[in-house]
């Protein structure tokens, strides 16, 4: 196993020697210490990289938050941990602080340092550590004739993501997910190909295809009796085009699934600056009858203005609330807030980024009803979401089917 580096910033000396001592006699590698903010980029300079670094945030000179300022542009601390007695709340702010530098954070272990904790964190940065490779790095990204090539051979395929009620867990929608099955590098992410369809203006091309795959699943669960409402994603660029509100209809009546059974999600921040065109596609989506869900709720900056203007059917929480809830207090009160106005303005809520059951019980006595995440299934492909939905109960609220306002 390969030895870990590790720099402590803390600039109480004695507080800083139990820290080192305790280390030593914990890890086999380096252990490094800066008394500041200087220091601390001067013990960087003279070594290749850090594993982890336990800091400190409230000192003289060159505080904690400056050395991280510093640290994130030298591309030499891998992980980042806490160790400071500052107020949780604005730990949390420099939590959201370390993650825009681009900085991994592996945890808070507040003060006095806690060396039970910090073995736990260390644990967890070696698996990351050991992890396999991705198949495909970003220095690897396809070419465009290699996604023509694939969008030729039909090799975008439509993976399903579960909503379910999080009370019984009944299944009640899925969202409509892309995939690509590569001949050499296997199944990819969206962020393995979208910036080359979005550079190429491929995007449109893609969503055709899995649209199409969704409806022909449609057909298939209604045959079984077991039909379930679909959620497409929308890309700005499309909404923009006066095609995609002509053969919506055109193909949603050839395969004669019922409008109020398909859902377009938004995300929020795309709507910031939608031209009319795209505004007025909105609207005739829904005199269609089919739903409209703001996607990421709550990520951007724009959300209850546009939510009072355009004609959204459902909700879909960021799924950044459900995995600060039992850390950030203010978390737990957003998603009940988020509850209440979905219920006051009479449109259902969609929870992202359920994985645990006790997230599962804290959302229901926030008053969630449903969910989406790892918690219920990850995305699958067409064959795996028919034997996921043949084995569950379908739930009678569907919350993709609404009345078209």
């Amino acid at each position: 196993m390969q030895d870990l580096t590790i720099l402590v910033l803390e600039d109480e000396p004695f507080q800083r020697l139990v820290t080192v001592t305790a280390l030593e006699k914990l890890l086999p590698g380096p252990i490094l210490q800066a008394a500041d903010g200087n220091e601390a980029v001067a013990v960087l300079a003279n070594c290749s990289a850090v594993d982890i670094v336990l800091c400190d945030l409230k000192m003289a000179g060159m505080d904690g938050l400056g050395f991280l300022r510093q640290a994130s542009s030298s591309g030499k601390v891998r992980s980042v941990v806490l160790c400071s007695e500052l107020e949780p709340v604005l730990r949390q702010a420099t939590v959201a602080m370390i993650h825009c530098l681009g900085l991994n954070f592996l945890g808070d272990l507040g003060k006095p340092f806690n060396l039970e904790g910090f073995s736990h964190l260390v644990k967890r940065y070696r698996e990351g550590s050991n992890a396999p490779p991705k198949s495909l790095s970003a220095a690897e990204l396809p070419t465009l004739s290699d996604v023509q090539r694939g969008l030729d051979n039909g090799e975008f395929e439509a993976y399903y993501q579960p909503k379910m009620m999080l009370q019984g867990e009944l299944l009640v929608g899925a969202e409509v997910l892309a995939r690509w099955a590569h001949p050499q590098w296997g199944v990819l992410a969206p962020a393995h190909f979208l910036p080359v369809l979005e550079q190429h203006n491929l995007i449109d091309r893609m969503f055709w295809q899995l649209f199409e795959q969704g409806l022909v699943l449609y057909q298939q669960m209604a045959v079984q009796g077991r039909a379930i409402g679909l959620a497409f994603n929308l890309h700005p660029a499309q909404l923009a085009c006066t095609a995609l509100i002509e053969r919506i209809p055109e193909l949603l009546k050839r395969a004669s699934v019922p409008p109020a059974s398909v859902t377009f999600e938004i995300i929020e921040s795309d709507l910031m600056s939608a031209p009319a065109s795209s505004l007025e596609n909105l609207v005739r989506l829904r005199m269609l009858g089919c739903g409209l869900a703001m996607d990421d709720f709550g990520a951007g900056y724009s959300s209850l203005s546009r939510l009072s203007d355009l004609p959204f059917s459902q909700i879909k929480l960021d799924r950044t609330f459900v995995h600060k809830m039992q850390s950030q207090p203010k978390c737990a009160a957003i998603i009940s807030c988020a509850v209440a106005l979905a219920r006051a303005l009479d449109i259902s809520l969609v929870i992202e980024g359920a994985e645990t059951v006790e997230q599962q019980a804290r959302l229901i006595e926030l008053g969630g009803t449903i969910a989406q995440g790892y918690l219920f299934a990850r995305p699958m492909p067409a064959n795996h979401f028919v034997a996921f939905c043949l084995e569950r109960q379908i739930g009678t609220e569907q919350v993709n089917v609404t009345e078209s306002t």
